[in-house]
């Protein structure tokens, strides 16, 4: 018989449909099943000996909430024996401009129930436990997940045991993971957590992967993946990454007419065994990025999600160095602004913030300028080694492309047809923060905002708080404008000053936005399980 290895997850939800994302012990017929009719059926497809589907649900009514349940070969799965949680849901939307998007990256899994928790409590297990107390209460429409969802770097003490166990650890890379096989035991470990299990089967969600979700620095530059490319073990690592990613979080992201669409969705489905098929998709990704798009538009009502893929699509030849490649960065043009009066807000979901601290943007601009040979040979060697040290590779390390997107969203936001706001949604740097830019040619129309969130639940050293705290000052600006003149560094196309926090904890923001108007509420995790609001704020009239 069947079994349920892993999920659900609710992935898409819109009008009259749903995708359901399952992992099942063997091949079966997935099927899920609506209390108002609805639902749907789908074959698993096999990846490396593991078993998947994603259902369709059809039949559904706007506007409405339906609970589920999911079967397997006509034996029901899920919701599991004896679950403390409520039954889990599909809402629909209702056509209303009442949208409420959550969103924050880095996040650990948690420890066992019988472990202490050294980084405290999880700000999604908070949600889960407030949300199953009220089912009927608030709760976010979509939830966006903006990187590292699994740490392929920096596993728990409990995945290094299981590790040990399956090969040994003095070779590299060591007690990182290695393999397709290993990364499922990264999902494992975190979407098995009980209430994160629960949450996500009912509340759709949209990811992008960072840095490690394959391995810290993930194509920081040329040469660092030169390095990588040297090993031994790295084309199988990277191989892996891409895999369970496209079947873990990828194929969600995109809608039923999307994945209608995709040859290499149908390629994996049609063929008894698809390991071969992807890996090969992975293999090109590889070798030639820019054939891959990880890149996608979600659209929630009058509410742009554009989720932008800042670490596959770099070009990262010093000389001519970019976050996006040419067609990625046209992509991005094409979705902005190809019918901007369809919508009220515009969400640029990034994984890298690209607004940051002055002083942190001013020494990635200035190392940007060093490894491009700026200041001679033995400086470039200098900046490539700091670049690595201090992970010196946001938008600002790329600074075309940080001058680029600028003008993208401030013409994004101008006109008669300009929606409300344009947000960039962060994570990445383990602390959470608003700032707004400002132009030395006048202010878009709509109000812009770089809207940073991390983490969910991981560390935040002692060395961030007073380094980001100190990044913010008017001391860490003199200091920044010296690093910009030694690296003969063009001055920044905006400016911007920092209007909320830093805040350090486990976090998540939360966007509800109606109509044209706009409201954000940062909320930490305390010690009893419960999600305290730390911030609220109005950022459009109502």
């Amino acid at each position: 018989m069947a079994g349920l290895r892993l999920g659900p997850l609710l992935r898409y939800a819109g009008g009259s449909t749903a995708t359901v994302w399952v992992e099942a012990s063997r091949p079966c017929a997935a099927e899920v099943r609506c209390d108002d009719g609805a639902g749907g059926a789908a074959r698993t497809f096999q990846v490396a000996g593991h078993h998947y589907a994603l259902i369709e649900v059809t039949g559904l009514t706007p506007g409405a909430s339906s609970s589920y349940e999911v079967f397997l070969d006509g034996t029901r799965v899920w919701p599991l024996p004896d679950s403390r949680f409520p039954p889990s849901v599909i809402r629909t939307p209702d056509g209303t401009d009442d949208v409420r998007v959550a969103f924050g990256s880095c996040r650990w899994a948690a420890p066992p129930a019988d472990e202490k928790d050294p980084v405290g409590p999880d700000a999604l297990d908070s949600l889960a436990a407030r949300m199953a107390a009220d089912p009927d209460g608030e709760r976010p429409d979509v939830l966006l997940l903006l990187g590292d969802q699994v740490y392929a770097d920096e596993t728990s003490r409990a995945t290094r045991r299981w590790l040990a166990a399956r090969r040994g650890l003095s070779d590299p890379p060591g007690s990182e993971v290695a393999d397709y096989e290993e990364y499922t035991r990264l999902y494992y470990e975190s979407w098995l957590d009980p209430e994160v299990r629960w949450l996500l089967s009912t509340v759709p969600s949209c990811m992008i992967f960072d840095d490690h979700d394959v391995m810290d620095d993930w194509n920081t530059s040329a040469s660092w993946l030169a390095d990588m490319r040297a090993t031994d073990w790295w084309q199988e690592r990277l191989l892996s990454g891409l895999m369970s990613y496209w079947v873990h979080q990828h194929l969600g992201n995109l809608t039923p007419a999307e994945l209608a669409a995709d040859p290499l969705y149908a390629a994996v489905r049609e063929t008894p065994d698809g390991t071969d098929v992807l890996r090969a998709f992975a293999a090109k990704a590889d070798v030639d990025p820019a054939s891959v798009r990880w890149s996608y538009r979600r659209d929630f009502g009058r509410v742009r999600l554009l989720m932008v893929d800042t670490r596959a699509a770099r070009v990262l030849e010093e000389r001519s160095r970019a976050m996006l490649d040419p067609g990625e960065e046209r992509w991005l043009r094409e979705q902005a602004l190809g019918d901007r009066g369809s919508y009220d807000h515009l969400l640029v979901g990034t994984s890298l913030p690209w607004l940051l601290p002055h002083l942190v943007h001013d020494a990635e601009t200035w190392d940007a300028a060093l490894c491009r040979g700026e200041r001679g040979a033995r400086w470039a060697r200098f900046g490539e080694r700091l670049r690595r040290a201090a992970d010196l590779e946001h938008w600002a390390a790329f600074p075309a492309s940080f001058a680029t997107l600028a003008a993208l969203l401030a013409e994004a936001g101008s006109g008669t047809d300009a929606p409300a706001t344009v947000c960039v949604l962060s994570g990445d740097v383990h602390h959470a923060y608003v700032a707004e830019p400002s132009w030395p040619s006048g202010a878009p129309d709509a109000r812009v905002l770089q809207l940073t969130c991390s983490p969910v639940h991981n560390s935040i050293p002692l060395s961030i708080r007073v380094g980001f705290r100190f990044g913010w000052s008017a001391a860490a600006r003199v200091l920044g404008r010296r690093f910009a003149r030694h690296g003969r560094c063009s001055p920044p196309p905006v400016n911007w000053r920092k209007t909320g926090g830093p805040w350090f904890g486990n976090q998540l923001m939360t966007l509800a936005l109606n109509g044209r108007s706009a409201r954000l509420r940062l909320e930490q995790a305390r010690a009893d399980g419960s999600l305290e609001t730390v911030e609220e704020s109005t950022l459009t009239p109502a």
